[in-house]
């Protein structure tokens, strides 16, 4: 094993990192390939599950269910179904879940999601449907024994008053059923251990585990980042300043960004990541080698050598 990976282990306590990571579904074939190439290079580093994102509307909600179900037939990965409640009534919503049941899906990501006009626009609950991400939960756990994950916003929601009205929402969805938080992405470690700070405070026990976007196209993150409120530091758009036409270098400066990010939380006691990969692995698939998350071969490999 590498002197890196060693001392990565000996800072987490000697406790595994395990990986997750998220995937969209595709509009197009050319989209649907390049998606499958990524499942297929990531799926040897035996992630702990990987999530396929879900929107409003007929045509969304089916292409999600179409990967979710190949993702299922075609490979030994443990898909988890993001669901919401957006323009939906509880008997569609429930139709949906009960079909991802009968697929063989035994994990669902929990969201309210957002309103149909896009972030800005007032959320206006479905008169029939679930009012909340905690209503969705409850009931997700009256229909089957899913495995429930739900969001957590480090920065709080941008649609939340503040921090207390945010952590009464993730008690309420911890309450109903859900085992697990995926925070949004963050730019700023300290940020998510001052949240967890407070998530503790509140008396929230389930696991909070970092969302982790890998920043490849700084224009579209900060785009991103603008529109959700979350904080993107000056130095980071001082790594990207000057390569808008350097595609080569900024995959460079993206790798090892994000490989500062994810070993500083390392260093400080976090074990469990989940990527917002984008459909795309290469990325991905390096930052997880440089934590020592490796395919079981090429770990064994190495031992012996």
């Amino acid at each position: 094993m590498s002197s890196e990976v060693e001392r990565r282990s000996r800072r987490s306590g000697g406790r595994p990192i395990s990986v997750s990571f998220e995937f969209f579904p595709p509009k197009t074939p050319e989209m649907e390939a390049t998606l499958w190439n990524s499942v297929t290079r990531l799926a040897p580093l035996a992630p702990k599950f990987v999530s396929v994102t879900y929107g409003a509307g007929g045509s969304t909600r089916e292409r999600t269910h179409a990967t979710v179900e190949r993702i299922v037939k075609e490979t030994r990965l443990a898909p988890a179904a993001h669901l919401t409640c957006v323009a939906a009534s509880k008997a569609e919503v429930d139709e949906v879940v009960r079909g991802y049941w009968d697929a063989g899906v035994r994990h669902i990501v929990a969201l309210r999601g957002d309103p149909p006009g896009g972030v800005g626009h007032a959320y206006e609950p479905h008169p029939q449907g679930y009012r909340t991400s905690a209503d969705l939960v409850a009931g997700l756990r009256h229909i089957a024994n899913f495995e429930v994950s739900v969001s957590a916003y480090p920065e709080k929601h941008p649609e939340s008053p503040s921090f207390d009205t945010d952590l009464d929402i993730l008690a309420a969805k911890v309450e109903a059923g859900a085992s697990r938080a995926i925070t949004q992405c963050f730019f700023d470690n300290d940020l998510y251990f001052r949240y967890l700070d407070k998530v503790q405070a509140r008396g929230i026990d389930v696991p909070v585990v970092p969302g982790i976007l890998p920043v490849s196209n700084f224009k579209q993150a900060r785009n991103f980042a603008e529109k959700t409120g979350t904080y993107m530091p000056a130095w980071l758009a001082g790594r990207f300043e000057g390569l808008d036409d350097d595609p080569e270098t900024r995959k460079l400066i993206a790798a090892a960004v994000a490989a500062e990010q994810v070993f500083d939380l390392v260093d400080r006691g976090v074990t469990e990541f989940h990527f917002y990969t984008l459909n795309r692995a290469d990325l991905v698939y390096a930052i997880c080698h440089l934590l020592g998350v490796r395919p079981p071969l090429a770990v064994e490999g190495q031992a012996a050598a």
